[in-house]
């Protein structure tokens, strides 16, 4: 405290200056040190990751020898036209789906060296899913939407009603809690998936066209959830999009084309 004191007494001093300089110093250190371990450990890696798909007839290469990184609270988008491989993208490095070739490691986790029940355990506790259908059952109220996840991994009814309607607070909808689907606009039927995609505190949300069904405005609404949601939470967000707008909204997008990834520019 004394010290404290002796240097607001003394703060337009030559020594008051050259400590306050001092610290401001360490504390840019520490910034590029803790800058630096970030951009040493992707959140994401992606390494010549190869997809096919047997059509019968013929073999569909989906990804051809695709390497992305992705930072921890990170927005990025992934864009380029239909059918060049972006939610495939998405379904693999998520761990929906298995790869032919490369590796995918998620938080220092390698996908392939989990068994499918690892697996599954690993992606309800790290990653929350966003989808442009909703996947909501029609017969249940928004929290019980929200909850189910919760109740099916075997966590008490009690809290998992707690943990939903905060998640729903999260989003704006505690108020509509006890409607069904059927009840919510298209805006709010969104915000409920987000709502159930935060309900484990994950690491990383998946999105694939999140507002893509909705009206320019309830689209511009949603996107300003997810900045909020990156800024405060620290979230990070890998959205496959077609929308510029939305592209132009995270901090990099990169671009794909017949599987492969063909650019990639930051945005901010």
């Amino acid at each position: 405290m004394q010290n404290e004191i002796a240097i607001n007494i003394n703060a337009g001093s030559p020594a008051s200056r050259s400590s306050a300089n001092t610290r401001e110093q360490n504390m840019t250190a520490l910034q590029a040190e803790s800058r630096a371990r970030v951009a040493a450990d992707p959140i994401i890696q992606i390494n010549s990751v190869v997809k096919t798909y047997d059509m019968g007839t013929q073999q569909v290469r989906a990804l051809k020898g695709v390497s992305l990184n992705v930072h921890k609270g990170e927005m990025v988008a992934i864009m380029g036209p239909s059918g060049c491989g972006k939610t495939t993208l998405l379904n693999c490095a998520s761990g929906l789906d298995v790869v032919d070739a490369g590796t995918i490691s998620i938080a220092g986790a390698n996908l392939a060296e989990l068994s499918d029940k690892t697996r599954t355990t690993f992606r309800a506790r790290n990653m929350g899913f966003v989808f442009q259908t909703y996947n909501l059952l029609p017969v249940l109220s928004a929290v019980e939407n929200v909850e189910l996840p919760l109740i099916v991994s075997g966590v008490s009814p009690k809290d998992a009603r707690q943990r939903a309607h905060a998640a729903l607070e999260t989003v704006g909808l505690r108020q509509i809690a006890n409607n069904r689907p059927a009840q919510l606009s298209g805006g709010q039927r969104q915000r409920v998936t987000i709502a159930r995609s935060l309900l484990n505190e994950p690491e990383i949300v998946w999105a694939d066209e999140p507002p893509g069904a909705l009206d320019s405005k309830t689209a511009d609404d949603i996107m300003g959830l997810m900045e909020q949601l990156n800024a405060e939470k620290g979230l990070t967000f890998v959205i496959v999009t077609h929308d510029p707008g939305v592209g132009a909204r995270c901090n990099r997008i990169v671009r794909m084309r017949d599987g492969s990834i063909v650019s990639e520019e930051h945005t901010r």
